[in-house]
């Protein structure tokens, strides 16, 4: 709850402040993709500049989580290793297990013909 909480005391200031930047930056921009004649550009491109503004953020965060993800492949791959041997680890104990419960059997199965023996 608590985290929630914080949460939103943060999120909330954040979307009020792009807003106002969406709100104030509304104006068209001309982004000029053409840098041998930026008088009489071939490929221009006006759109609002908060679209700029956004994309921009956008694209910060698709590049900075890659880069994370990237960085933690090593990790990822040290937890399938490790997960890997769990399962082998856990079933050579229930092999081992259903062994010794099949020779506690047999050997009370032999206890009990040998008591009725007698």
């Amino acid at each position: 709850m608590l985290k929630r909480i914080i949460t939103v005391l943060v999120a909330f200031p954040v979307a009020i402040l792009l807003v106002t930047l969406a709100v104030i930056n509304r104006h068209e921009v001309r982004m000029v993709l053409d840098p041998f004649k930026p008088k009489a550009p071939s490929v221009a491109v006006d759109l609002p500049f908060y679209f700029y503004l956004f994309g921009a953020m956008l694209l910060g965060v698709l590049i900075g989580g890659v880069a994370v993800w990237m960085g933690q492949g090593r990790w990822r791959k040290t937890a399938r290793v490790r997960a890997q041997e769990v399962r082998r680890w856990q079933a050579e104990a229930n092999r081992l297990t259903k062994e010794r419960d099949a020779q506690v059997m047999a050997s009370s199965s032999n206890n009990n013909l040998a008591l009725t023996h007698r």
